[in-house]
């Protein structure tokens, strides 16, 4: 599972060298720099409802794109829709538990995507397709030590300007491998917690963070 903190740029050499031997879950935000590094993923999976995050998918990868299955949350922003459709990639629209979904009785379908974010998504989609064995990269939920939120080549970096000086010293955590503590955020610690109460209930797979930096977590 690929999402797209600081620690991701050292761990694409690697991932490139053995991607033919796993199956491949990439976050909307790692799309790009997948792509940009000639790494196809075989899942890239989203659920935002805000317009910046189509934009993950404003782009022609042509050839690169084949064999490729977006799987989308149906409420995600149209316009991710349309640029899917727009260059004739494969995808499907998956529900999450809702009200609305429970009326009109779409119980036979199932539901992915109870956790709140794309990570957490891709890792309930691992687990539904019974892969055993389930990693994670670029998983920091913790900011590096030179105040970066994200893998340098992350299209949006500029929209977290400032965000280290706002969180530092608020929600400090474990670090990797145990280690010291790491900086991190409020909607971080609170993926971290849902993560770890996923994994926790996973009795079919071993799940492994590969990350090698960011914040611990359990169960890992």
């Amino acid at each position: 599972i690929v999402s797209t903190g600081p620690s991701l740029t050292k761990q694409l050499p690697l991932l490139k060298k053995y991607a033919s031997k796993a199956t491949i879950f990439c976050a909307d935000s790692a799309y790009p720099i997948l792509a940009k590094h000639d790494i196809k993923p075989d899942y890239v999976l989203s659920l935002e409802r805000i317009p910046l995050t189509s934009e993950f998918f404003n782009n022609d990868f042509g050839e690169f794109d084949r064999d490729v299955l977006f799987v989308c949350v149906s409420w995600v922003y149209p316009q991710t829709i349309k640029y899917l459709q727009k260059n004739n990639r494969n995808f499907m629209l998956i529900s999450r538990p809702s009200d609305f979904i429970k009326n009109i009785n779409f119980h036979q379908y199932g539901y992915v995507g109870y956790g709140p974010s794309v990570a957490h998504m891709a890792y309930e989609f691992a687990t539904h397709l019974n892969y055993k064995n389930i990693i994670f990269i670029g998983q920091d939920l913790a900011y590096a030590k030179d105040g970066f939120s994200h893998t340098k080549d992350y299209s949006n970096l500029d929209k977290h300007e400032g965000h280290f000086q706002r969180d530092k010293g608020k929600f400090q955590c474990l670090a990797y491998g145990g280690n010291g503590k790491v900086e991190s955020s409020g909607i971080w610690t609170m993926f971290r917690f849902s993560l770890q109460n996923t994994i926790s209930r996973n009795i079919i797979s071993t799940t492994y963070n590969c990350t090698e930096g960011g914040a611990r977590i359990e169960g890992t």
